[in-house]
């Protein structure tokens, strides 16, 4: 990964972790122990899809650029119905909240998503190679 790549996913982590951290504590409150396991589980989730997506997208736009736009429509669009299907598996389980796990996960999922645009835009990226002083006519 290249240190733009890092960075992005560090601006990315961190607010959706600090967030996870929120509704940990405030499911703990509400709902107990178990609210306190679902907010944290929701959490690690999203950090995980996110994470593992970022990296097979910068892997594509590295090897592939010409399909950087179609894998990162296609590969939020499988993101999104990969948390569907947790959140349908998990819909009846008695190991943590369910409910702190589902609103714990769609706001680790908006964050990230927030925290993502914003990083993008905060990027300096060069969109043009700038010449090099050395071969300039």
């Amino acid at each position: 990964m290249q240190s733009n790549d890092v960075r992005t996913l560090l601006n990315c982590t961190v607010p959706t972790a600090a967030a996870g951290a929120i509704a940990t504590v405030v499911s703990g409150a509400m709902a107990g122990g178990k609210g306190a396991i679902g907010a944290a589980a929701g959490t690690l989730v999203v950090i995980a899809f996110m994470a593992i997506g970022m990296v097979v997208l910068q892997r594509t736009a590295k090897t592939y650029p010409s399909l950087f736009q179609m894998m990162g429509l296609a590969l939020y669009t499988v993101q999104i119905l990969l948390l569907a299907i947790v959140l349908a598996a998990f819909r009846d389980t008695s190991l943590f909240n369910t409910r702190a796990f589902a609103f714990s996960l769609l706001a680790a999922a908006l964050v990230w998503i927030a925290a993502q645009a914003r990083a993008h835009m905060k990027a300096k990226i060069l969109y043009v190679e700038p010449e090099s002083a050395g071969t300039a006519s």
